[in-house]
């Protein structure tokens, strides 16, 4: 005799299942990405995720020996890539043309971004301090500069800023990376308001500490008090950022832009 309760239960559990992969897979076919700092960690993994979704990747980033390595662990047709210096306008620019010559620019990732060293403000060196903003906030300037005259040409763009928790609660022995995130998330705002007339999307992630190569750069003892802050209690994985990363840079985030989509477990409260 047919149990059909169970069958019911198990037809919903599938349904359930296939709504779930299907919630996950963004059309990304006949679009063309750009990632910045894309050879590795968050920037390696979304390239990644596009690449499966159908879209063609263009990685920038200024090690060459990693960007050889990306190649060689994803090995993909969809995938190219150019040794470029986000901090460099003129070098963006001459990247940016190199693109748009033969394709057209539909996503921008502005990932590249280095943590500087752990050291109180006062004792910061003003090389430092200029390097952490020139990469992380300029460089995006830079490539949103480069960029959007494109999209808005073409009337079509996505494009995602990582910027950090740090950029919103501003972490202490972290003055030049929190000052440069906040001025991402900033810059995000400004640029998603001057285009939202148009079909271009402009927002920004805020994740918390993640298992990204970039904790090299800092202290055992400041991603420990990083950690500590972050009610779920433990790091960020890298997959779960790239997803988030994913809808927002798809056509289904047809309405959101200038906003500012918090990824850190908990431990912001705005």
């Amino acid at each position: 005799m047919v149990n059909w309760s169970v069958c019911v239960i198990n037809y919903i559990l599938l349904i359930g299942y296939s709504l779930k992969i299907n919630m996950n897979k963004f059309d990304l076919k006949n679009k063309t990405a750009v990632i910045t700092g894309g050879a590795q960690g968050f920037g390696f993994d979304i390239a990644k995720k596009f690449l499966n979704f159908g879209a063609k990747v263009v990685i920038w980033d200024v090690n060459k020996k990693e960007l050889k390595k990306s190649l060689k662990k994803i090995n993909h047709s969809n995938l190219s890539y150019n040794a470029v210096d986000v901090s460099d306008f003129k070098k963006v620019k001459k990247a940016t043309n190199k693109i748009i010559k033969h394709s057209k620019i539909d996503i921008l990732i502005n990932n590249a971004g280095i943590t500087g060293p752990t050291a109180k403000l006062w004792n910061y060196s003003l090389n430092d301090w200029n390097k952490v903003l020139e990469i992380n906030l300029n460089g995006t300037f830079n490539c949103c500069k480069a960029i959007v005259p494109s999209m808005i040409k073409n009337n079509y763009g996505r494009i995602v800023n990582i910027a950090s928790v740090s950029g919103k609660d501003g972490n202490a022995n972290a003055s030049a990376y929190s000052s440069a995130k906040a001025g991402v998330i900033a810059l995000t705002k400004a640029l998603g308001k001057e285009l939202a007339n148009k079909n271009i999307a402009v927002n920004s992630v805020t994740p918390s500490s993640a298992r990204t190569k970039i904790l090299n750069q800092m202290s055992k003892k400041h991603v420990k008090f990083m950690l500590s802050k972050v009610p779920r209690g433990r790091l960020l994985e890298v997959e779960e950022m790239s997803s988030l990363v994913c809808w927002l840079s798809s056509e289904e985030n047809s309405f959101s832009t200038a906003a500012v989509f918090d990824i850190s477990g908990g431990r912001s409260t705005y």
